[in-house]
């Protein structure tokens, strides 16, 4: 009975505190030239900072990168819930290691779910078709606008290149290393105006 008490207090206050989330009146300010330009230096350095700990740990993977026509890093994506959750997170395209486009992901989930982490989302690009086709996107859905496949680590403790086929593949990187059982179908990406 108390458990049950406890449970429906806490799930109105998760879906309380959406709503009021939502509710905001507060205006959005135009953003300036120096803090878009503060905002891309600062992904900027996380995505280096996320391929170089992906190069040190996971063997294969700087091959694999190097194959793809162009990666879309999210260096930091927070997921937090308790029974409704959500992920969001922003980063960058690279094409022949440049940046060419500045990036939002966020999904929402349902189910049995409780706290929060941290994780690096590596998308690669292994097509020019695929790649096009993403550029080209107004909004892009990772399992619906293009098959995604999760690439995982092998036995010997390097990238399992068997599990890298899709036309867009696509690491998860935790503080543990590779994460391997894990869907992001249905993860949506955004173009941001930086």
């Amino acid at each position: 009975m108390r458990k049950t008490l406890v449970m429906k207090v806490a799930i109105a206050t998760v879906l309380g505190s959406l709503a009021l989330a939502g509710c905001t009146t507060t205006p959005d300010k135009p953003a300036t030239a120096s803090s878009n330009a503060s905002t891309r230096e600062a992904i900027d350095a996380r995505i280096n900072a996320t391929l170089s700990r992906l190069y040190s740990t996971v063997p294969g993977s700087h091959e694999l990168v190097s194959k793809s026509r162009g990666v879309l890093v999210f260096p930091n994506v927070l997921q937090a819930g308790f029974i409704v959750g959500g992920q969001s997170g922003n980063g960058a395209l690279r094409v022949g290691g440049a940046t060419v486009g500045y990036y939002n992901t966020s999904s929402l989930s349902v189910g049995l779910q409780a706290g929060a982490q941290s994780k690096a989302l590596i998308f690669l690009f292994m097509t020019q078709d695929a790649l096009d086709k993403f550029r080209g996107s107004e909004g892009w859905a990772a399992g619906a606008d293009a098959s995604v496949a999760l690439v995982k680590m092998g036995a010997n403790g390097a990238v399992d290149t068997s599990t890298a086929t899709g036309p867009v593949d696509v690491i998860v990187l935790t503080n543990a290393g590779l994460m391997g059982d894990l869907s992001v179908n249905g993860t949506k990406v955004t173009r941001l105006k930086l």
